[in-house]
């Protein structure tokens, strides 16, 4: 089983910045991709940046030149940090890891910005 811990989410004004970290633990033998996913009220869960089976990362439109992911594989864990926040960014962003066999997700980590 993997489990995968998220942090780092909270309250903060338009303009402002967090970091979010996601480490996973447990059976991991190979990662085909890891990255952020989230879900706003009333949306479907969308892709925010993840890491590939290349190793390169892949960022939605809507976050390109302000969110950046970055990942340490000596600890398995992915960092996503946001910057210049917007209220739409507000979200319930969860951690995400596919193996070759599964998929798993954290728990979420609540993001909301005001405006």
């Amino acid at each position: 089983q993997v489990q995968l811990v998220e942090s780092g989410g909270g309250l903060v004004q338009a303009g402002g910045s967090l970091r979010l970290s996601c480490a996973a633990s447990g059976s991991i033998f190979s990662i085909n991709a890891m990255g952020w996913y989230r879900q706003a009220p009333g949306k479907q869960r969308e892709l925010v940046a993840a890491f590939n089976t290349g190793g390169s990362a892949n960022y939605a439109d809507s976050v390109k030149g302000r969110f950046t992911i970055s990942r340490d594989s000596a600890k398995n864990t992915v960092y996503l940090q946001l910057n210049s926040l917007k209220p739409e960014d507000t979200a319930v962003y969860y951690c995400s890891l596919a193996t070759m066999t599964n998929d798993y997700w954290g728990q979420g980590t609540q993001v909301t910005v005001s405006s």
